[in-house]
């Protein structure tokens, strides 16, 4: 296949473009799950001959990958000890000023997400920072954006803290035979996170000061009621206006639905017929009242106060997240409820209640769902994961013994590897070894904790990098760069760097990071210059995501509660994407200044 050519390609370089473009395009416009996404892109690889049986799932096997899926027991031991909760509860106290509370509020996340995965680490200081903002009194909008923000700059101090490092690391060790120290992007990254929070400060103008979504349903008897006329009701045929059940006390009628289910224009004048269905927003309690003396009856769906739910079930705030099955879809056009168990009480969009009828309303990416769960419920499972974020679970870990545990256990292993006196690998393994010995976790808890998504996103990317480079797309790209850009290595760098950073708006960071290797190896290579540095800043710029709410998983988990729009992320990310890219490029090459190669 390789002599067939066209402007200057070879055949498998074709199939390798085009199955590139193919899984970006899938990824940008369907809902399309992501790991089936790149197996499939593996798939073609193989089928077409581009990659052998040992290269197409050589990213299953190699030493990041199971690197990442060891330390997911790691983090499982940390979170269910409460090391996370006894940092946010002794780290965060009362600043006096916007710029205390969003140096208190970084810091802490980023130290967390150097070491931890970044979604674990956002998910739950966003519930703590909504009380928190609510007890400085500034709006939540003000705060998450910093704190996803924070995750992501403190994910790239360390080798471990986000999966493009590993991904990185590893390739550079395949060609090198040179393993990268676990701390070799610390400073850099600190660096670049002191710009950050700077920055941050420095440009709070530009966050939003939006309504919390959840702030709509603060007051907990205030719910929509769903009520229904029976057959023998004695106000079926008369109006509305003549009962008088358009605006009641406690209450408002607003939507009404007749036996065909098609929701009616509500007036005064509209008739009553047996089996209407009446939407009501107000207080439960007093709706209940109006029932009783209307005779109406309550339908499955009706929403009581807190205190008279069921005392196996509680409410629960959860948000819509991007690429949803939920999103264009009714509640009651779906078998949702019934499938999860669950009830929906109230939808709130951009902070404010949607004075609809609940199971009507057709959902969008952020928006906030007030659910009746039952208690314990598994908001982790595959049903929920890809649908909705819950953000308050009543399990909650209790913290003693065991967080000291894991805490030292966490120390070790990152000391260990950082002295090279044990490679990263056989570390992670003691230390997922002693987290289940020393019962930080269980075997259950271990085993739920690992993303295996993640994983096949992680061996996928692999798979395409080594595809990129074997077809010699890399080196052309390299080349391209070169011709462009000169032979001067930082502006070489910084390009390379700066569409990275743009790339990473909109594809997985661990992709960006697999594709931009090749490409940034090759680029050093032929200027003659060590790779190691230029290696660096990639690992930074393609974890630099700032601009969209799709950038990162952490921008998504802060989207539904900040009550943000899309344009939110791009006022303040863009600016932050050229100066995190700036401070990016002048530290790597303080730090390791560039070497000509022996």
């Amino acid at each position: 296949m390789e002599s067939i050519m066209f402007l200057g390609f070879g055949l498998d370089a074709w199939i390798t473009i085009a199955t590139v473009l193919g899984m970006f395009s899938i990824l940008l416009f369907t809902k399309w799950r992501t790991d089936l996404v790149f197996l499939g892109a593996i798939g073609v690889l193989f089928v077409t001959g581009v990659l052998d049986a040992k290269e197409a799932f050589s990213g299953f096997s190699g030493t990041s990958v199971i690197t990442v899926g060891v330390l997911f027991v790691v983090v499982a031991g940390l979170t269910h000890t409460g090391v996370l909760q006894w940092i946010v509860k002794h780290l965060l106290g009362t600043p006096d000023s916007y710029s205390k509370a969003v140096t208190r509020l970084m810091l802490p996340v980023a130290v967390l997400s150097s070491f931890l995965s970044n979604t674990t680490v956002v998910t739950l200081f966003v519930g703590i920072v909504k009380m928190w903002a609510k007890k400085l009194g500034v709006s939540p909008s003000k705060l998450l954006i910093p704190l996803s923000y924070a995750s992501g700059m403190g994910g790239v101090c360390t080798l471990i803290g986000t999966p493009p490092n590993l991904i990185i690391s590893g390739l550079y060790e395949e060609q090198t035979g040179v393993a990268m120290n676990i701390l070799a992007t610390t400073i850099p990254g600190l660096f670049c996170l002191a710009v950050g929070i700077l920055s941050v400060i420095a440009l709070r103008r530009l966050l939003p000061d939006r309504k919390p979504s959840e702030s709509a349903f603060e007051q907990t008897g205030e719910f929509t009621v769903e009520l229904r006329v029976p057959a023998d009701n004695p106000y079926i045929g008369k109006t509305l206006g003549e009962v008088g059940l358009l605006n009641v006390r406690g209450g408002s009628l607003i939507e009404m639905f007749h036996y065909d289910n098609i929701p009616v224009f509500v007036t005064a004048d509209e008739p009553i017929m047996g089996g209407d269905r009446l939407i009501y927003a107000g207080q439960t309690d007093e709706l209940i009242d109006i029932a009783e003396k209307y005779q109406l009856v309550s339908s499955d769906h009706n929403i009581f106060k807190m205190s008279e739910l069921d005392k196996n079930r509680e409410l629960c705030t959860a948000y819509v997240c991007f690429g949803s099955s939920l999103i264009g879809k009714t509640i009651g056009g779906s078998t949702f409820e019934k499938d999860n168990n669950l009830t929906l009480a109230a939808v709130a969009r951009r902070g404010q209640r949607i004075n609809q009828a609940p199971r009507e309303v057709v959902l969008e990416a952020g928006d906030t769902l007030l659910l009746i769960c039952p208690k314990h419920f598994n908001t982790n499972s595959n049903s929920m994961r890809d649908t909705l974020h819950f953000f308050d679970s009543s399990d909650v870990p209790n913290i003693g013994t065991g967080t000291i545990v894991s805490t030292a256990i966490m120390i070790a292993m990152i000391v260990l590897s950082a002295l090279g006196i044990i490679p990263l690998l056989q570390c992670a393994f003691l230390a997922a070894a002693a987290m289940l010995i020393f019962r930080c976790c269980n075997m259950e808890q271990a085993m739920r904790a690992i993303n295996w998504e993640i994983l096949m996103v992680f061996a996928g990317s692999a798979v395409l990098g080594l595809a990129i480079q074997k077809t010699g797309i890399a080196e052309w790209l390299a080349t391209g760069i070169l011709d462009i850009c000169g032979t001067n290595p930082l502006i070489v760098m910084t390009a390379i760097c700066l569409v990275g950073t743009f790339i990473t708006e909109f594809i997985s960071n661990t992709a960006a990071g697999a594709m931009f290797f090749p490409i940034m190896y090759d680029a050093a290579e032929k200027l003659g210059y060590d790779p190691f540095p230029f290696l660096v800043a990639l690992m930074i710029s393609v974890s630099s995501s700032f601009a969209t709410p799709i950038g990162s998983p952490t921008h998504m988990l802060v989207y539904g509660p900040g009550g943000y729009r899309f344009s939110d992320f791009m006022r303040i990310g863009l600016l932050m994407n050229l100066i995190i890219l700036a401070a990016n490029i002048l530290i790597v090459n303080l730090i390791y200044p560039l070497t000509p190669l022996q």
